[in-house]
């Protein structure tokens, strides 16, 4: 009987422990379960963190992508028209030196490229077809030209030869027009001159232009037979021709246009043209001077030319550049408004003989230069001294002083000839009178051979 109490006491205190070490062990278990769940409860949040972060950056790149399509691209095309429009930047300035803002700028680049590439094939095939067009109105232009002037031959008719000219005029600046679109397409000016004088390349260039009378044109030439070689004869009253047209377009219509021919003391011939209009802008005077240099011709695009596209610089450009003369369009004239500059080297000049083929009578004649004073000469060491008492009467009078003659002074005292301007409507009356003269005594022949 005392073995069962014992084996309970046994049973009980195996049980005792077994249950203060599975107690021990379950607390161990929790406090390891806590630890866990603790860890990744801290993990769960560090993931909800990144998980808003990377929301965020997504929403970031979303919106700079969004402001790439929508902003910088657009922008970029404007810029590439002209600068005045300027590109954006990235739109949150912490992307700034990333992978993914260098990513943006190589899509800029390549978009830049691409536009440019396209704009150059598109102008390209627009010059050439307006390269066709000019060619042939051109070409019908000289036609009608050359009826006309047939036309004034045969006809006497005061009233219907200034008819004539009139036409003759309208269809010369129709010529002017169609030329310098050809011109900038790439096209020669279609027209072959012998070699000129200056001073007629001067006169014609500003009968082809509405409001030629306001041009006023001067020759300081010392040498009369100076003139351009034949293959820059009409390139250079081309360019002439757009300088004064611009002159004209840019003061009022009651206001002159002074263009003097002035020979340098290098060889060359200056022409320079003076405007009294409201001058030129800073910009526009650089956006000029770039176009008339005839440096970057390939660059320009006829879409940079404007709409209208101003096509009168970008013409004398390429000319520039084709025939060697200098053009500048940068000074400021004595009347505040533009002085353009075109210059002749030496090696575009030659000479004419004057006999052989005389100068045209519309063509302002060079100004005379001045004469040398003429003084009178020193007497000779040994000369001797005029005798006073020559000529006087013995009635022992005081000698009487003479006056020594005078040189003829008319020389020196005679200003220098004003240089001819020239009137080309006083020029067309002229030729009209004569006209009516000729038919007046054509018809005075006719009548007596009748009786």
């Amino acid at each position: 009987m005392t073995s069962i109490p014992e084996t309970a006491a046994v049973v009980l205190g195996a049980t005792t422990a077994a249950g203060a070490v599975a107690t021990a062990l379950l607390a161990r278990s929790r406090r390891a379960l806590v630890a866990r769940s603790a860890v990744q409860s801290e993990a769960l949040k560090a993931s909800e963190l990144r998980g808003q972060a990377l929301d965020h950056q997504l929403q970031q790149l979303g919106d700079e992508l969004q402001h790439l399509v929508a902003t910088r691209l657009p922008a970029l095309a404007l810029n590439l028209v002209s600068s005045h429009h300027p590109v954006p930047g990235l739109k949150n300035e912490a992307l700034a030196g990333t992978a993914y803002a260098a990513l943006h700028e190589s899509v800029l680049g390549h978009y830049s490229d691409t536009v440019v590439k396209e704009r150059r094939r598109i102008d390209a095939s627009a010059r050439a077809a307006l390269r066709g067009a000019c060619q042939d109105i051109q070409a019908l232009s000289y036609r009608l030209q050359t009826q006309v002037e047939s036309l004034q031959g045969d006809f006497e008719d005061p009233r219907l030869l200034d008819s004539l000219f009139r036409v003759d005029h309208l269809n010369e600046q129709a010529i002017r027009l169609v030329q310098k679109a050809a011109i900038v397409c790439g096209a020669w000016p279609g027209h072959v001159r012998p070699d000129t004088y200056v001073v007629e390349i001067v006169s014609g260039a500003s009968s082809r232009l509405h409001g030629y009378e306001r041009i006023k044109v001067s020759s300081r030439l010392l040498d009369s037979n100076l003139a351009v070689v034949g293959r820059a004869a009409e390139p250079i009253a081309v360019a002439l021709t757009e300088l004064m047209a611009n002159a004209l377009e840019h003061s009022r219509d009651d206001l002159a246009v002074e263009a003097g021919v002035i020979q340098t003391g290098n060889g060359s011939i200056c022409i320079t043209i003076d405007d009294a209009g409201t001058g030129m802008s800073a910009e526009a005077v650089r956006r000029g001077v770039r176009l008339v240099s005839g440096a970057d011709q390939q660059d320009t695009l006829l879409t940079e030319l404007g709409d209208p596209p101003a096509l009168g610089l970008a013409a004398i450009g390429r000319l520039v550049a084709d025939h060697g003369f200098q053009v500048s369009i940068d000074q400021v004239s004595p009347y505040s408004g533009v002085r353009a500059v075109l210059t002749i080297p030496p090696h575009l000049l030659t000479t004419i003989d004057e006999e052989e083929e005389p100068i045209s009578a519309m063509a302002a004649l060079p100004a005379a230069a001045p004469a040398a004073p003429q003084w009178p000469a020193p007497a000779a060491p040994n000369s001797a001294a005029p005798d006073d008492s020559e000529g006087a009467d013995d009635s022992g009078d005081l000698p009487q002083r003479r006056r020594r003659p005078r040189a003829d002074r008319s020389r020196s005292d005679a200003p220098g000839i004003e240089p001819q301007e020239l009137n080309p409507e006083a020029a067309r009356d002229t030729w009209s009178q004569f006209q009516a003269g000729l038919a007046a005594g054509q018809a005075h022949i006719d009548s007596k051979e009748a009786q």
